[in-house]
């Protein structure tokens, strides 16, 4: 999945739809489509191949259900390389570090909701790979890294020129490049940010006892910490997850960590048996003692929302149109859900022969996208603020709030369902496990 290294300049390659990133969302987007039989371009600044990282690192999505529906039907969920672990019960807690949950919590079973899990927690590098082996294979895919290009958009058509002195023509570019996408900004469309303050952390820990598959969200006064389930530190992995299996420390997990940031540098600058014992009080003892494996990461935390997803013959998805805090665990499956509507429309349009940068498709994508990001926004930013703090008439309502939910099975439902990624006005196909489309199909 490399360039070709001696192009021709100006030679052209013809395209339905550019897409400028090939991040998970991005690329998900263009595998999608490609499978469809939409000729797609991506185009990168980033090599493809060194992204496919030799070793674990620590770094895991969660995928919702819904989410891992439109991986299937994209081809990639059966070509992951590491099998993903799936999320069958979660427990949700309110609590201060160093001392013991709540015991009014929050439980939630899939098999209670009619599932076989909530979700999936997939490792970054095997998502990674399973994209670049299904760019690679579907004809109706061209990869074109790392190049950057510049982008002309007019009412007639997009044109990319790129680094290498190739040219693209598309009939739409769609922007998958991140927070700061520069084709959004060279669009005028504005943004709204909101500033938490915080650090996310993100990194695994084997330890002693197994999971069962079981996930945390524990409440903590500086943000929440989240345990999420991996499969087991198998041996035959040439990384520190081998030395974990032999030190006893078989099982793994992945945790999502948000704190203030003062605090965050501080335990950022630790040692790993330092940093283990900070993470240790936020997660408790019932995966008994623990080990950091793999790197540490971490990133600011901060709220964002594109003032619009579209513009002439442009489309915005995942980090380019909308970001949030990481409270309720769904910035990427938000991301997944652009690429299912997007992609719906844009296979429903190569199909008919119309054109797939159509000002009313456009509108279609925006209706149907921006208002369920604002309300993962809103929601996500109300959870953070509500918990987010150690008032005791606070910290007491939440904590009853929690046991109340624990027992009223329908609103029970509705959170667990909205964990899996339904609700919200969703009523994409591909997210509810209908396969692709193509040319040619009623």
């Amino acid at each position: 999945m490399t360039p070709q290294k001696d192009a021709p300049p100006g030679q052209v390659l013809e395209a339905e739809v550019l897409v400028v990133g090939a991040g998970p969302v991005g690329a998900t987007l263009a595998v999608t489509l490609a499978a469809a039989g939409v000729p797609v371009a991506v185009v990168d600044a980033q090599p493809l191949p060194p992204m496919e990282l030799p070793a674990f690192d620590g770094r895991a999505y969660a995928i919702a259900l819904t989410s891992r529906n439109l991986l299937a039907a994209a081809g990639l969920w059966d070509v992951l390389p590491a099998p993903p672990c799936p999320i069958r019960r979660i427990r949700v807690s309110d609590g201060r570090p160093g001392e013991r949950a709540s015991p009014l919590h929050l439980h939630f079973e899939a098999e209670e909701a009619g599932e076989e899990a909530f979700g999936w927690m997939v490792e970054a590098r095997s998502l990674r790979v399973a994209l670049n082996a299904r760019l690679a294979a579907l004809p109706q895919a061209r990869v074109l890294a790392p190049v950057t290009a510049a982008v002309t958009r007019t009412a007639e058509g997009v044109e990319a020129r790129l680094s290498d002195g190739r040219l693209v023509r598309a009939r739409l570019a769609v922007a998958a490049e991140g927070r700061n996408s520069s084709l959004r900004a060279a669009a005028g469309i504005g943004v709204s940010r909101l500033d938490y303050h915080q650090t996310g952390i993100v990194c695994a820990v084997a330890h002693e006892r197994p999971h069962g598959g079981s996930a945390l969200e524990a409440f903590l006064p500086n943000g929440p910490f989240a345990q999420l389930p991996l499969n087991d530190a198998m041996p035959g992995h040439e990384d520190d997850l081998t030395d974990a299996v032999r030190a006893g420390f078989p099982h793994a997990s992945a945790i999502v960590w948000s704190e203030r940031t003062a605090l965050a540098q501080r335990f950022l600058a630790m040692d790993d048996t330092a940093f283990a014992r900070e993470v240790a009080r936020r997660m408790g003892d019932h995966l008994g003692a623990l080990r950091i494996v793999g790197r540490r990461w971490s990133y600011p935390l901060s709220a964002m929302q594109a003032m619009r997803f579209t513009d002439t013959r442009l489309a915005l998805v995942g980090d380019a149109a909308h970001g949030i805090h990481p409270i309720a665990g769904q910035g990427l499956n938000v991301g997944f859900r652009d690429v299912a509507a997007l992609a719906e429309l844009l296979i429903g349009a190569h199909n008919a022969n119309a054109d797939p940068g159509a000002p009313a498709l456009l509108a279609a994508y925006q209706a149907a996208r921006r208002p369920d990001s604002l309300l993962m926004l809103g929601a996500t930013h109300a959870l953070e603020r509500l918990f987010g703090n150690d008032l005791a008439p606070i910290r007491i309502a939440r904590r009853l709030g929690i046991a109340a939910v624990d027992r009223v099975p329908g609103l029970k439902n509705f959170f667990a369902r909205r964990a899996m990624g339904f609700g919200g006005g969703i009523a994409s196909g591909l997210l509810g496990g209908r396969g692709l489309m193509p040319a040619g199909t009623p």
